[in-house]
């Protein structure tokens, strides 16, 4: 077993002491604006009809798929069969965000094998039982056609989780594994790069193209496909809770019997058995291949798509009397849906004999140009999956996820130290485990619902309504039962990141979902209730708190003395005065909740207000929040001369990029970006500074909090090579080290600052120990200076929107941040902004953190005094 998921000998464990895109808007008057549904965001404002979602960027396929990444090593031309399909931004998971940047591309991957390989296999037999994974990851030996870092990498994840929680699954499952291990090193090497890729597809096996790492691609394949017995136990279905039963029913998608085995299995499916309709069959040919089968059908279309979908139509057209009168059966789903189980080998498809026969020789005719293909079995797939869930402690995970431990370990770079902490009670039984995937699945379809649909219509919120009646008791029940684990079982904060594997952090969502569902359909009193229960628990989803706090005070504001009078009131002008008493009691328990994050501050102290005004509550009674008082960012104009480039064409044959060239007369002349001239104007002012976009406040943090985000928190070090903790980019950290946190965010308000970078940067810059967001390239004596000129209190109020929400609040933070020691210390950001730009609303959130915490901001319009045709 590898050392890193094991705890660290006592010379690396030195705990270091313990110290004790979203929109923030307006929400004065009620709009009726409605908003497009990709343009979600996690604030409420004054309208039911524009209450946003709140929910980031989802991935495309249900809990327990990995974020589809673009691959740079594809083996056959799968790029191009599917080159019509829309590819997601690469997108960085839990494991990846906490380790180092490494690079771990293709030709890395290459150089470093290469280079092990040169240096022999010791002893030369070759073999492969001779060595483990983790004792090549020790001694990084990797031997091509032997021994690879993908296989490698994917056989630890499984050692590891069988060493730790084989509790979580059953007789039949382990069986499975104890064959995985049988398998030839071909076999798992080809198995393990399909499984990185698109789940659920054919592959052509005369276009796998492994031929460096598997000399008999035939005969690997052929191993993968054999059919293979299982033992006679029984396999336990998914235990789908009884409340959550007529849901389940509804998402045949979500394939609820993956997890159950019959008496065979295998590895991989053959074309031969599966693959029975023409429609299924086109999706394997390239461009090339479906215009000369289309010219020969004599059919056209205008791309790929409407020549298949012609193919098909032409296939489909029933010959006079071959067709013998018989019905045609409609055709199955793609195989890449989702929620296709792997049907048994030997199981009767659709019947060929009911359909034409120029039907049948369409299908011959395509399975003979593509030759026998492959397709991992759905089945085992999702086992492996559910084992990589398992390791990862997390539902999201990519190709980079599996090799990025092992990169991070054999590159030469310092870490901190810290203690590595693995709890193999996470999930304590298999149920828990199966209930939490389906739980992930059951997210997913809301999501689907919601947003990957089209037009949502009403039927479709009464579809979730239905799905949220179904969990309703359940996630009631899950959190009384976390309650008493918090108050009973759990120490030093480890609840807080184990929470996220409970499945009553997805219930909990699907809640949250449920509220905005019910505001659509004005059905006020329960939304009203929902955000009620909501917030009456502590447990999940805390950073939604204050958009959760903002939307009910809206409602008790607006709507509420209609739907739910007060029998004390009789006249409507009172009952209205009562609620927005309500509300006013909404807004400063926000204010006093120490988990409604900083950025909601500002919107709820306007309304409470607002509110007092209205109730017309003596002044001497009323809150004055003059001291946050938000001021204009300052207009400035920097000057300067602009390059314009005719005939500039972008990349990949795009239009031009909309960003200004400008001339460097401070420095060279030559062309520079408009940050860089604003800059240079402001140094020609007097000032210092630098164009961080963030990146100088991610240092300070990691500088000023260095032992807290080493602090030991069990489960969220859970390997020897993390540049932070696993919760930093959740909700979890900053309650999990709220004592700590506070305690460091007194000192810095209190002048603290420069003593704490001093003692840091002389422990770890000779080191250059790799730090999440610690840049060494600041000078030391330039930092020291921005903290001297910071007043103390805007400083703290700074890192504490980072401590809260690290993930979300790294974008959107000024373009410049400038400082001068004379007349006096001050600091002051500023974003640079061109004729045609506009504020984002990540922007005009910072712009409301920064002014709010007395930090002078400025707009810096770059103004062109002269402008060049080159």
């Amino acid at each position: 077993m590898d050392a890193w998921v094991k705890k660290l000998k006592a010379a690396n464990t030195q705990q270091l002491p313990q110290s004790n895109e979203k929109r923030i808007q307006s929400t004065d008057e009620p709009l009726s604006k409605r908003v497009k549904r990709d343009q979600v965001s996690d604030s409420d404002e004054d309208s039911d009809e524009n209450l946003p979602l709140g929910t980031p960027p989802l991935k495309p396929l249900p809990g327990l798929r990995r974020v589809h990444i673009a691959h740079s090593e594809v083996g056959d031309d799968e790029a191009s069969q599917h080159s019509g399909a829309e590819v997601d931004p690469p997108r960085r998971t839990a494991i990846e965000s906490s380790l180092p940047e490494v690079k771990s591309e293709r030709e890395a991957l290459e150089e470093y094998e290469n280079f092990r390989a040169s240096q022999g296999d010791g002893d030369g037999d070759g073999d492969k039982d001779a060595a483990s994974a983790a004792s090549r990851l020790d001694s990084r030996k990797w031997i091509r056609g032997k021994t690879s870092l993908y296989v490698d990498a994917f056989n630890l994840a499984l050692d590891t989780v069988l060493d730790e929680e084989s509790h979580l699954f059953d007789e039949k499952e382990m069986h499975i594994f104890d064959q995985w291990n049988k398998l030839s090193y071909e076999a798992q090497f080809l198995y393990v790069r399909l499984f990185l890729r698109k789940t659920a597809s054919w592959h052509r096996i005369a276009r796998l193209r492994y031929h460096d790492d598997i000399q008999d691609t035939e005969a690997a394949v052929n191993e993968l496909q054999r059919s293979r017995d299982l033992p006679s136990g029984s396999s336990s279905p998914r235990p789908v809770p009884e409340s959550t039963e007529s849901t389940e029913s509804k998402f045949t998608s979500m394939a609820q019997d993956s997890c159950v085995f019959d008496d065979k299995f295998t590895f991989a499916d053959m074309s031969e058995h599966y693959i029975t309709s023409v429609e299924e069959a086109t999706t394997l040919l390239s461009l090339d291949e479906v215009k000369a089968l289309a010219k020969e059908a004599k059919v056209q279309g205008k791309n790929k798509a409407d020549l298949a979908k012609s193919i098909c139509r032409m296939s489909s057209q029933q010959a006079g009397l071959l067709s013998m009168g018989l019905r045609r059966s409609s055709t199955i789903d793609s195989v890449d849906s989702s929620g296709r189980n792997t049907p048994e080998t030997g199981s009767p498809g659709p019947g060929l004999g009911e359909d034409s026969n120029r039907r049948k020789h369409f299908l011959e005719k395509i399975l003979a140009i593509t030759g026998p293909c492959i397709r991992l079995s759905l089945p085992v797939f999702k086992l492996f999956e559910r084992v990589h869930l398992v390791f990862y402690r997390s539902t999201e995970w990519t190709e980079k996820s599996l090799t990025t431990i092992i990169l991070a370990k054999i590159s030469r770079r310092n870490f901190p130290k810290y203690i590595v902490s693995r709890s193999s009670n996470i999930f304590s039984s298999r149920d828990q485990l199966l209930e939490f995937e389906t739980a992930m699945r059951t997210e997913y379809a809301v999501d689907n619902i919601l947003e990957f649909n089209g037009p949502v219509m009403e039927a479709d919120f009464r579809r979730v309504v239905d799905i949220f009646e179904g969990i309703y008791p359940r996630w009631k029940t899950l959190l009384q039962e976390e309650q008493e684990k918090e108050e009973r079982v759990y120490e030093s904060g480890e609840g807080a990141y184990l929470r996220r594997l409970n499945p009553a952090h997805s219930y909990t969502r699907i809640v949250h979902k449920a509220a905005y569902v019910f505001g659509r359909l004005k059905e006020h009193q329960r939304e009203h209730a929902l955000l009620t229960e909501l917030l009456d628990q502590h447990l999940f989803h805390l950073a939604r708190r204050g958009s959760w706090y903002q939307r009910k005070a809206l409602l008790e504001e607006h709507y509420m003395h209609a739907v739910e009078p007060d029998p004390a009131y009789k006249d409507a002008e009172m009952q209205k005065k009562h609620w927005k008493r309500i509300a006013a009691i909404t807004c400063e328990a926000a204010l006093e909740d120490r988990d409604c994050h900083l950025i909601y501050h500002y919107d709820i102290q306007k309304r409470l207000v607002k509110l007092e005004k209205q109730l017309k509550i003596p002044k001497r009674l009323q809150h004055d929040f003059g001291h946050v008082r938000l001021q204009k960012p300052e207009e400035h104009f920097a000057e300067g001369i602009q390059l314009k480039k005719d005939d500039i064409v972008g990349k990949k044959g795009r239009g031009p990029s909309t960003k200004t060239i400008w001339v460097d007369e401070a420095e060279s002349g030559g062309e520079c970006s408009v940050e860089a001239m604003c800059l240079s104007w402001y140094r020609s002012q007097g000032w210092k500074g630098y164009h961080a976009e963030g990146g100088i406040i991610r240092t300070l943090f990691a500088y000023l909090f260095f032992d807290i985000l080493f602090l030991y928190i069990p489960n969220v070090f859970q390997t020897a090579y993390q540049t932070c903790p696993l919760d930093l980019h959740t909700d979890a950290f900053y309650p999990t080290r709220a004592s700590e946190i506070n305690h460091r965010l007194v000192e810095i308000a209190n002048g603290g600052a420069a003593k704490l970078i001093e003692d840091i940067d002389g422990r770890e810059r000779e080191n250059r120990t790799c730090v999440v967001g610690l840049n060494w390239d600041y000078e030391r004596d330039d930092l020291l200076e921005l903290v001297k000129c910071f007043d103390g209190a805007a400083l703290a109020a700074v890192c504490k929107v980072m401590a809260q929400e690290y993930g979300q609040r790294g974008g959107g933070i000024p373009d410049l941040i400038l400082w001068r020691m004379e007349p006096n210390r001050e600091v002051m950001f500023a974003e640079v902004k061109s004729a045609n730009d506009r504020l984002s609303d990540t922007q005009r959130l910072w712009i409301h953190v920064l002014t709010g915490a007395g930090v002078k901001v400025a707009l810096c319009n770059a103004v062109a005094k002269e402008v060049r045709e080159v």
